[in-house]
């Protein structure tokens, strides 16, 4: 006759039995994907193994959960980071660029830091110490481009419960050094000119000479305010000479996503920077010029082009106008550094306003924050309304 099963207590939620062979079975009730309870058990010859096994059941089944999209406590941060890439590709609301930007900062700045760190073992204090080292060694702007992509994968994390709060949350907020914003004068503006009209136009250099792309590129973004991924991406049809002045469309801009070629997004970096603006009559002469070297072309054609006629990438543009100012001994001046000098003679002439509205802003406040150069002279006018203080014959004597 076989030997009843006696069961020989339970260790939290699992159930030890002893078996009629001497076995123990170890037993606990088991949550799974769909929701349903099922029961999960291991024997051994103690109750010590036979719990041993039963958690490295456990365990493998969690780690299956976790490889079909699940996330645990106990899920590693790389797991996390794979996961909430899949995330951004299933919501398809991030432009190629920013998608690409994101992954680039998750896996540079971010990873070296918790790829060895499972999703329960990051705290406030750690995330608040990575920020802050961050900020110091290397730069706030490195830092908040950090904070923004562990934001987001952590809070995936809240969203599949594996985490009950966001560690972002309770972090100190990072502290923006003091920058203003430097535009160009007119004579800086000539110089920057006059450099790049002659780089590489003497005789006898290696190569085919320039093509004046560059210098009219540079009148168009003087002329615009655009960004330089938005000129290079004006075509044909953006562009209306045959009205006082002359307007341009900026509805696109270049983009170089990893392993795919450059090419045109039919929108800009937002909605609002979607505008026609009139143009001065410098870069309405540029783009006359351009026009007429593309009369044969479709409407779609760009504006600026490569040799094959295809777009111009804007790391291109950047490099080649850091070649020619460097050689002409003209430091830190970026493709940005004429947006900036719009914003700021706009103004001056007619207001934060009128120049956000220029520049593409939702706000006059990120104009003036980023953009606006300050002035430092105080109305003159001042000097008038003072001179009601002036001193009056005969008050001394009183």
């Amino acid at each position: 006759m076989a030997r009843p099963r006696t069961p020989i207590g339970t260790f939290g939620d699992i159930e030890f039995t002893t078996l009629a062979n001497g076995t123990v079975r170890a037993r606990v009730r088991f949550r799974d994907l769909d929701g349903r309870l099922r029961r999960v058990e291991a024997s051994g010859r103690t109750r010590k193994t036979a719990e041993h096994r039963l958690k490295e059941n456990l365990t493998q089944r969690a780690d299956h959960s976790a490889g079909s999209g699940e996330l645990t406590p106990d899920s590693s941060f790389r797991h996390l980071v794979d996961i909430w890439l899949e995330d951004l590709d299933l919501e398809g609301k991030l432009a190629p660029s920013t998608r690409a930007l994101y992954e680039r900062n998750m896996r540079q700045l971010v990873m070296p830091a918790f790829e060895n760190y499972s999703l329960r073992e990051i705290s406030v204090r750690k995330v608040d110490r990575f920020l802050k080292t961050l900020a110091t060694t290397k730069s706030y702007s490195m830092a908040k481009q950090a904070r923004t992509v562990l934001s987001l994968a952590l809070g995936l994390a809240v969203r599949y419960d594996a985490l009950r709060e966001n560690p972002m949350r309770d972090t100190a907020r990072l502290r923006k050094p003091p920058v203003q914003a430097m535009a160009l004068t007119v004579d800086q503006v000539n110089a920057i000119r006059a450099a790049v009209r002659e780089w590489r136009r003497g005789t006898g250099l290696p190569g085919p000479p320039p093509d004046g792309q560059l210098e009219q590129i540079i009148e168009v973004m003087l002329g615009t305010s655009a960004r330089i991924g938005e000129v290079l991406a004006t075509r044909k049809c953006d562009v209306d000479v045959t009205v006082s002045p002359a307007t341009v469309r900026l509805c696109g801009t270049i983009v170089s996503p990893t392993g795919k070629p450059t090419q045109r997004q039919p929108h800009p970096k937002t909605a609002k920077s979607t505008r026609t603006v009139s143009v001065p009559s410098f870069a309405a002469e540029v783009l006359r010029q351009r026009l007429v070297a593309i009369a044969t072309e479709d409407a779609e054609h760009l504006i600026f082009f490569s040799r094959n006629h295809t777009p111009l990438t804007t790391n291109n543009i950047r490099r080649r106008l850091r070649t020619v100012l460097d050689e002409a001994g003209i430091s830190g001046v970026t493709p940005h550094s004429f947006r900036r000098t719009v914003a700021t003679v706009i103004d001056r002439a007619g207001g934060a306003d009128l120049a956000a509205e220029m520049l593409g802003h939702t706000s006059s406040q990120i104009t003036k924050e980023h953009y606006i150069e300050p002035d430092e002279k105080v109305n003159p006018v001042t000097a008038e309304i003072l001179e009601l203080l002036a001193p009056r014959p005969g008050d001394d004597e009183r």
